[in-house]
């Protein structure tokens, strides 16, 4: 027997988008239902994505500090040689899952937000059919919001299964894998491409543009690629990958020849598209743009009162863009008057060294004569030099207008620069000039203070360089 329910707001998905918009509802006084099918609240983000592959990047860091420490030593430290027991390390990962699962959970009781767990089909725009173990719902609402998510971009020669496998797997593994090829060079395939390398895996990344990391500027990813190199990376720049089969993946290289790599495991990470079918979209008469569902800037859909948030609506697909977006509809809902029309939305690679963009970038403001561009390098920030953080070619840069010295970008590259992102769109949606950061006294010793000079530099009066 199907159970009904009416609600005013639904919302499908509880990855950082859907639950914070649940979260917030609660807090609004809107009877709310979030609907999720997958293993744990939180989404690919909190299950699957940004909180295990840090982690799993942390252990790696940890282990690497460690085989330093080994032989002649490091920092006047030395240790005995390192060993790694990985399914370990995936326990420890798993645990912090879980805590932050229950974590989720528990703020959305709070709430009193009712958490159905299974898949949801529409039906019409705001019905929906949820099979569940006790059996199907059918739940109608007066507000939907969709926060499905995205999911691996599967290549059709490189399907998934057995040692090809996408990020998910790779942060379950139970061994460090001898012979590790990485199918893609962006931020994904690089964050785990270089965990996987700390933790004594041979690592190759074949990546079809002419260099890794092809959305940021030369310059932020020169770093990268020079820690790559120095640490045994293989790199196959404009390559395109084939077929995979006894323990080998084809690939045709820049030159066009072809080339068999040896590989235990093969990564894919060559992006993510928006999960947009297996749940009825297609019932719900929503336009589209592209592969995305179309908003506008309140993330209102074609169909009134049928919303949607997350990485369901296009680039970038960051979380945090998906919890600001899941809360300002929970306050349109509510009748608050809301836009969600940031002025920057920072993106964090946690590579090594890592990177940081929030703003324009020298390749947006290619060929005009009004920008001021001031680069500091952390070599010359005592902090820096002190954690390790100023010998890898690493700096922050800031961009701003030349007339009013509005700023107009800020990005940086170095070990731990990933905690100056806060700081960078901070100073950017509060529309900060120049003297804005050159006024604030910024807190000795610490790495931002490279922003401070950044700033002073672009002024014509750096102190430190």
């Amino acid at each position: 027997m199907t159970q009904t329910l009416k609600t005013k707001v639904l919302i499908i998905g509880a990855g950082t988008g859907g639950y914070v918009a649940g979260i917030r509802c609660g807090q609004l006084g809107l009877e709310t239902v979030l609907v999720d099918g997958s293993d744990g609240l939180g989404g690919t983000c909190l299950n699957v994505g940004c909180i295990p592959s840090k982690a799993i990047i942390h252990a790696a860091s940890k282990f690497e500090t460690v085989a330093k420490a080994a032989g002649d030593g490091t920092l006047g430290i030395t240790a005995s040689e390192p060993a790694i027991d990985l399914s370990k390390t995936v326990e420890w990962k798993d645990g912090i899952v879980r805590k932050l699962n229950g974590g989720v959970a528990a703020l959305l009781k709070k709430a009193k937000v009712k958490v159905i767990k299974g898949w949801a089909t529409f039906q019409d725009a705001k019905t929906c059919r949820v099979e569940t173990e006790d059996g199907p719902i059918t739940i109608s609402a007066e507000h939907v919001i969709l926060a499905t998510g995205s999911e691996p971009v599967e290549l059709p020669f490189l399907p998934f299964g057995g040692d090809v496998i996408s990020s998910t797997e790779a942060l379950s593994l139970d061994a460090v894998p001898g012979k590790l090829v990485v199918v893609g060079g962006g931020y994904i395939g690089l964050e785990l491409g270089i965990a996987y390398r700390k933790l004594g895996a041979q690592v190759a990344i074949v990546e079809m543009a002419e260099r890794i990391l092809p959305l940021y500027d030369k310059a932020l990813t020169d770093p990268v690629a020079r820690w790559l190199t120095d640490h045994g990376v293989e790199l196959h720049l404009g390559a395109r990958a084939g077929g995979f089969g006894d323990g080998k993946l084809s690939i045709t290289t820049k030159d066009g020849e072809p080339l068999q790599l040896d590989a235990d495991k093969v990564l894919v990470t060559v992006g993510r598209r928006p999960r947009t079918s297996g749940w009825g979209l297609e019932t719900m008469g929503v336009a589209m743009a592209g592969p995305f569902v179309k908003i506008d800037d309140r993330c209102a859909t074609s169909m009134k009162n049928v919303w949607a948030v997350g990485d369901l609506t296009g680039e970038p697909m960051l979380a945090h863009k998906g919890s600001a977006q899941g809360e300002i509809v929970a306050e349109i809902i509510a009748g608050h008057d809301k836009r969600f029309d940031p002025v920057t939305i920072a993106a964090v690679c946690f590579t090594e060294p890592e990177i940081v963009s929030a703003g324009l970038g020298p390749q947006d403001v290619a060929g005009r004569d009004d920008v001021i561009t001031s680069v500091f390098p952390l070599a010359a920030i005592g902090r820096a030099l002190a954690i390790e953080a100023g010998e890898d070619g690493g700096f922050v840069r800031v961009l701003a207008d030349k007339n009013d010295h509005r700023l107009l970008g800020v990005q940086a590259v170095g070990q731990h620069v990933a905690e100056l992102s806060n700081s960078f769109a901070q100073m950017l949606e509060m529309g900060a000039v120049l003297e804005d950061v050159a006024g604030v006294i910024h807190v000795h010793p610490t790495l931002g203070e490279a922003f401070h000079e950044a700033s002073l530099r672009a002024l014509g009066h750096a102190i430190h360089i």
